[in-house]
């Protein structure tokens, strides 16, 4: 077998999940079909770090049919999918080394395997594979063309690498892709963290006072999509503009010390650690919920809520009850980890269309250009931005105005005033 996943005999329902998500997107689909034929990617070895889902094997078959030779592992413990991870091996004979539930040394065994086949390019969620080139495999780093990173927590880390002088080659931030963070982050976050929620518990937020902390694209969307079931939406910050957006946007901002008091669920989405820490849970309701859609399981202090806990034990399929020393209860759901993706199915597969069509052509583009790309962080380039927005219009039967002449000239002149 090409690969480390759980059971090749899940291949059949991955197959037919994966088709069903292939069915959502039209963009990815479309740039299969030119790859198909043009194999811009011919000869290119692709390592890929990202959730192993429906979404993403649709991915890896799209670097393939352009040419590529590629191999995945996840990028979370909790977020792959195994009849998915078993189809792409069975179905598709690529490398994969990924199984849901991986203890961190399995994690780490199979970001080496991956990086075995000497990429030239990378493909990352979080930043983990990258980082691992830099420190265990420098080896390696003479062959890498470059990369791209889907994520905003991995945007940070590799941002802060080049801060510090040490990244060895470029990568392109596709979650800064404004048809990426505009529609992945606050779209499928909103949408697929609920899920998640809604899926572990079965609890009726409508009524219910449910705390966002981090009103990013993300929590902008969290917070949305809450309001929407019902739910009274607090949201805590640490960036004035931001919670002054949120104050705006018809939401109760004020500090997690404050939130958590009055909260019935709690759910982080800011990329930082330790956001609900001791004093937090130490003034949190009785049966409150707590759970974390950001990247790293770091953003809940959850050593500091085992200290305060005389008993733990999991009363549903990822819900974790601590119960605290005065009777009160908190659950945590999935471990810390990422929600929607440890509870639910990730992002719905419209909106990773856009993501992965976004990742799909920077990997083309760096195939053709990233050797002239300086070590650093750098944008997706609009032109990719701009034919990811119209695929994605063109098929959703939208068709929109174009300038006309004298437009174009107004817009490009400075005589005309009042």
């Amino acid at each position: 077998m090409n690969g480390d996943v759980r059971d090749v005999g899940l291949a059949s329902s991955g197959w037919d999940r994966i088709s069903w998500a292939d069915g959502e997107m039209p963009v990815l689909r479309a740039i299969r079909e030119r790859f198909t034929r043009e194999k811009p990617l011919a000869g290119v070895r692709i390592a890929a770090c990202l959730h192993v889902t429906t979404e993403t094997a649709n991915l890896m078959r799209t670097l393939r049919d352009g040419g590529a030779q590629v191999a995945l592992c996840a990028s979370n413990p909790l977020s792959t999918q195994d009849d998915v991870a078993a189809a792409l091996v069975a179905e598709w004979h690529l490398p994969v080394f990924a199984r849901r539930g991986e203890d961190r040394e399995t994690y780490y065994r199979h970001i080496h395997q991956v990086l075995d086949t000497k990429p030239h390019l990378t493909m990352d969620d979080g930043a983990d594979l990258v980082s691992t080139i830099h420190h265990d495999r420098t080896e390696l780093l003479g062959g890498v063309r470059g990369g791209s990173e889907e994520t905003t927590t991995g945007v940070i880390r590799l941002r802060s690498m080049a801060q510090a002088g040490v990244l060895r080659y470029p990568i392109v931030a596709v979650n800064d892709a404004l048809t990426k963070h505009l529609f992945d982050n606050r779209y499928g976050t909103g949408q697929s963290t609920l899920d998640g929620l809604i899926r572990a518990t079965n609890l009726l937020l409508a009524g219910r006072t449910m705390t966002v902390a981090g009103y990013g694209n993300c929590g902008r969307g969290l917070a949305m999509r809450a309001h929407g079931l019902g739910a009274h939406v607090i949201v805590t910050e640490v960036d004035p503009t931001r919670a002054l957006e949120a104050l705006m946007d018809g939401y109760r901002v004020m500090p997690m010390a404050d939130a958590v008091r009055v909260s019935d669920v709690v759910v982080t989405v800011t990329g930082n650690t330790s956001v609900v820490r001791r004093e937090h849970f130490e003034a949190m309701k009785d049966r409150a919920v707590v759970a974390n859609s950001g990247h790293f399981d770091v953003e809940i202090d959850l050593p500091a809520l085992a200290d305060l806990a005389d008993e733990r034990r999991t009363v549903r399929p990822g819900v974790e009850e601590f119960r605290l020393r005065d009777g009160r209860r908190v659950y945590v759901l999935a471990e810390g980890r990422l929600l929607n993706l440890a509870a639910a199915e990730g992002h719905p597969a419209a909106v990773m269309d856009m993501s992965f069509a976004n990742q799909a052509l920077v990997m083309e583009y760096l195939a053709r250009e990233g050797e002239q790309l300086a070590p650093a962080v750098h944008t997706v380039p609009s032109a990719i931005d701009r034919q990811v927005a119209s695929l994605k219009l063109a098929a959703s039967g939208v068709t929109i105005d174009a300038l006309t002449p004298e437009q174009l000239r107004y817009l490009s002149s400075w005589e005309e005033g009042t």
